[in-house]
């Protein structure tokens, strides 16, 4: 589960924090992985198959047993550690600071995208009959990782820190749908919801990233007063990553809106009390998301530039081609949300789910 990822993390040898964070990695990864593996074990112990369809048809012939529980949980947990959900964040923070910036936009995105697809699939697929074990556990999951993530956020001082645990909340907010899927007619539209947001908080992340790239010359220390005045030297940074922020707060009409509206669709269509509170929860949450991310809209905008010194940004061709891409489906999969509802459709299993 580390694999070549906690290399990546280490790129620059002779830095501190980039050997911390590799380290870091390596070592909770070889940790999760431990436990994921051996809760696959005792999936595989009792069901006897490694399939999914296989293990799905042995967990609903009869009620769960003590050792498929554990396995579910532990499987579960295992994945966790991928897309940095608390309590399994601890890496994250530490990790994208010492990692070189490139790095941590690509941990961001591929490293949760994968372990939401991996639980997903799970989900979906191989443990429909073990919703009254996974629903708990993913709603506390995704409870505890909005919330945490984002009070968190609020305290740092640092712009990488402040968009880890930025990307420890976002976490939180996908797994809404993923908390409620085996409730009533909850599970097509929990799939769709989770396939929008993934596709659409990629295009906002790496954004944001994009931005703290092409902006690291003027502000190598990284902390969030040191992109003081930006608008003054950089206006077209600063628009692009207000654009970025405002999405991941859920501001109307960027991408991160209808990513939001499909979380708190899917949660509020289960039509179950756990649904209701984990509405609540993620409500109050993008509350307090959003005042971070104003934070650093007004240091931007309003505070005065640290050193004096205006001199324009210069941004590389490749990152340019970077924030145009990810500008334009921030703004196109919020304002014609219709062409993100058809990855969607292509998503929805229902028919293979027997659902």
């Amino acid at each position: 589960m580390a694999g070549a990822d906690h290399r990546l993390a280490r790129d620059r040898k002779r830095d501190g924090k980039s050997n911390e964070a590799g380290v870091k990695y390596y070592l909770l990864g070889v940790f999760a992985s431990g436990v994921m593996l051996y809760g696959m074990s005792l999936i595989f112990g009792t069901t006897g198959s490694t399939k999914l369809v296989d293990i799905a048809v042995s967990l609903g012939e009869g009620d769960l047993i003590a050792i498929q529980v554990l396995g579910v949980t532990f499987v579960i947990i295992g994945f966790a550690f991928k897309i940095s959900a608390v309590p399994f964040h601890t890496w994250a923070p530490d990790t994208y600071e010492g990692a070189p910036t490139p790095v941590t936009a690509f941990l961001s995105v591929a490293s949760k995208t994968a372990g939401l697809g991996a639980i997903s699939s799970l989900v979906f697929i191989a443990f429909p009959a073990a919703d009254e074990v996974y629903q708990p556990l993913l709603w506390v999951l995704s409870a505890l990782t909005m919330t945490i993530g984002n009070v968190i956020a609020l305290r740092q001082t640092n712009m990488v820190r402040m968009l880890a645990y930025s990307s420890v909340s976002q976490g939180g907010f996908i797994l809404m749908p993923l908390a409620v899927a085996g409730s009533g007619d909850a599970a097509e539209p929990a799939l769709k919801a989770v396939v929008v947001y993934l596709l659409i908080y990629a295009f906002t992340n790496l954004g944001a990233f994009a931005v703290v790239i092409a902006a690291a010359r003027k502000t190598p220390s990284g902390s969030i007063s040191s992109f003081g005045g930006l608008f003054v030297y950089a206006p077209g940074l600063t628009v692009l990553m207000t654009i970025f922020l405002a999405s991941l707060a859920g501001v109307p009409p960027l991408g991160g809106w209808f990513a939001k509206f499909g979380a708190f669709r899917a949660v509020l269509e289960a039509d179950t009390n756990a649904g209701y509170a984990l509405a609540v929860v993620g409500a109050v949450n993008t509350v307090i998301a959003t005042a971070y991310y104003m934070k650093v809209m007004r240091v931007m905008w309003m505070a005065d530039v640290p050193d004096g010194d205006i001199t324009p940004v210069v941004t590389p061709a490749p990152v340019q081609a970077a924030l145009a891409i990810t500008a334009a489906g921030t703004l196109a999969l919020g304002v014609l949300p219709s062409l993100v509802v058809r990855f969607g459709d292509i998503a929805d299993l229902s028919g293979a789910l027997g659902r």
